[in-house]
């Protein structure tokens, strides 16, 4: 595939954006996202050794944060922040204060359309995250705010200014997002079909969210994405972007917000090794059988006004149904108050009614 990179392009809402990126390494693959990344501000959390150096190619406006400044910013809080797992991205949610955030992951690249040309995934998100999403009755052709596209005979007028677009979930081309007994299975598959569609996720309806490529509303939704515990000292790994789409979508339906996936496409370069994914995933492929039911039932009390109280009241749900299942759970739900005390102490702002940004919102993005 090739690298060599397009010319600069317009950034759309790039005082209003941060970039997250978690790494181990050199951020060499930020060369081929220049044209698309170089007039954002990035975020960068480094997992691992804080000792380890991290080289970003120059021209970059970013901050780099490592272990040891999770540490000093957080105090004991920092507990709720993963080590050595690409959940410790949410860090970067936390002390952001833009309203949008994108996220990936340093094995993604540009992708390529059926025409060839480079795909700009963050301009796409940022197109999902502005239009509506259509949560409460479906579109059979898909996004009704697209250019060409319309709301279909027999939708309801009532519902046709739509709700607030809270999260675009975009996908990848080349290594699928497997786990690890479809990886063993299938060596040697690859996502070769590029499907020109974006569709909201109906309310009610719960999905495997990939944290590779993914954007978000931080005012409307920002404080619910907490990928959890995960890696180092825990019986679990890999489920973090999945626990944050859970919780995320449970959210986000009792709020009254959309969630979008489909475009953009991102190039996923690199497939890990299913036998090292099978032990972190071991615990997950087992307990997800209750998870999910468990979130398919949650339902959260009207006073919930707020994605902090929403999220406090979920903890509590978590605690009482998922605790008897293994004690990390009762662990997990404690991390969760913990990460809504750090976001608030951070984000003493940000803590009004979600109705009032989604009526914000949605009166500036309503449909032509």
């Amino acid at each position: 595939m090739s690298t060599k990179p397009a010319s600069k392009v317009v950034a759309p809402l790039k005082d209003e954006l941060d970039i997250v990126i978690p790494t181990i390494r050199n951020l060499d693959f930020l060369e081929m996202w220049r044209p698309f990344f170089e007039q954002y501000h990035l975020i960068i959390v480094q997992d691992g050794d804080p000792s380890k150096t991290i080289r970003v190619p120059e021209g970059f406006d970013y901050e780099l944060y490592n272990r040891n400044d999770i540490n000093r910013i957080l105090g004991p809080k920092a507990s709720c922040i993963s080590f050595k797992d690409s959940a410790c991205r949410c860090f970067g949610f936390l002390v952001s204060k833009k309203k949008y955030i994108f996220t990936i992951d340093d094995d993604c690249f540009v992708a390529k359309d059926p025409s060839g040309q480079d795909i700009n995934a963050l301009a796409q998100h940022i197109h999902n995250l502005l239009t509506p999403a259509t949560p409460f009755f479906f579109n059979t052709l898909y996004d009704p705010y697209r250019e060409g596209a319309d709301f279909v005979r027999g939708y309801p007028f009532s519902l046709r200014e739509g709700a607030p677009t809270a999260v675009s979930h975009g996908l990848w081309l080349n290594i699928p997002d497997y786990d690890a007994p479809t990886q063993l299975v299938k060596p040697r598959e690859r996502n070769t079909r590029y499907v020109d569609a974006v569709l909201t996720i109906p309310k009610g309806t719960l999905f495997p969210m990939c944290g590779m490529n993914l954007a978000f509303n931080r005012e409307l939704i920002g404080a619910a994405m907490y990928f959890g515990l995960m890696g180092d000292g825990q019986p679990i790994g890999r489920y973090d972007d999945m626990w944050a789409g859970w919780c995320t979508k449970v959210i986000t339906d009792h709020l009254g917000l959309g969630v979008k996936t489909g475009l953009p496409y991102i190039w996923h370069s690199k497939a890990s090794n299913p036998f090292v994914n099978l032990k972190k995933e071991y615990n997950g492929i087992y307990w997800q059988e209750e998870i999910i039911p468990f979130f398919q039932s949650a339902v959260l009390p009207k006073e919930c006004t707020t994605v902090q109280k929403s999220y406090i009241e979920l903890s509590k749900l978590v605690k009482e149904k998922l605790g008897p299942i293994d004690p990390y759970f009762q662990k997990l739900a404690d991390a969760m108050v913990t990460w809504i005390e750090a976001w608030d102490e951070l984000n003493s702002a940000a803590v009004a009614p979600v109705a009032d940004a989604a009526k914000k919102d949605a009166s500036s993005s309503s449909k032509k």
